[in-house]
């Protein structure tokens, strides 16, 4: 899995500054390197842009390597990214990142456990078609279920991490702490009637997914 990680890496991704940059700064503030690899953020990059979206959600903001990647696929001023965070001080870290990269009219975050940012963007009936998983894995389920509640018709939700290091699929290697939560998260999403999924083995695996929701009489699909 590393070996072919890092063949993708080599051939589809370049040297980008600006991300180099935000890894040193997440290592400098003491923070765990768990951002997305260049590939992953890369994909996420093309997702955004070849889908259109235009109001984006990310679950996780660490120092924003992946809410600059997000953003690199709007295609116009009007779009926006809001970030969900734990951390006051990650969330400051990673709005300055995407203040330098760029993208900082169109990014908003709100700290505090993510559920209960999820809540009250619920209450204020704000919706999006584009979502990003990427916190704490014991939740993945629950913040699937509050995305596909706060998705437009059509939206995707990718979610980060899902191959838990190659453990999810191979019984010969040593289980890891999240195994378990991802084998039964990826299986929540490929079996789950509102939506269409994939699982990319990029990075430590990427499932996206279509929302397929019910309408005026009708599936959307």
């Amino acid at each position: 899995m590393r070996q072919i990680n890092d063949y993708i890496d080599s051939v589809f991704t370049k040297q980008d500054t600006i991300l180099e940059e935000v890894l040193v700064s997440i290592e400098d503030n003491g923070m765990r390197p768990i951002s997305v690899s260049p590939p992953s953020g890369k994909l996420l990059t093309m997702l955004v842009s070849v889908s259109g979206a235009k109001r984006v959600l990310e679950i996780g903001a660490l120092g924003g390597y992946s809410g600059i990647c997000l953003a690199s696929g709007f295609g116009g001023l009007e779009c926006m990214l809001t970030s969900l965070e734990l951390q006051e001080s990650y969330a400051k870290l990673a709005q300055h990142n995407l203040e330098k990269a760029g993208f900082g009219s169109q990014n908003a975050y709100m700290t505090g456990p993510a559920l209960e940012s999820l809540e009250k963007l619920k209450q204020k009936g704000e919706t999006f078609d584009f979502f990003f998983i990427d916190a704490d894995k014991d939740n993945y389920e629950n913040y699937l279920t509050a995305c596909i509640e706060l998705a437009e018709n059509g939206a995707l939700i990718v979610a980060d991490n899902v191959l838990a290091g190659g453990s999810v699929a191979d019984p010969n290697m040593e289980a890891k702490r999240n195994t378990e939560v991802m084998k039964k998260f990826n299986e929540a999403v490929a079996n789950h009637p509102l939506l269409e999924s994939i699982l990319i083995p990029i990075g430590d695996g990427l499932t996206v997914s279509k929302v397929k929701k019910l309408g005026t009489g009708k599936q959307f699909r």
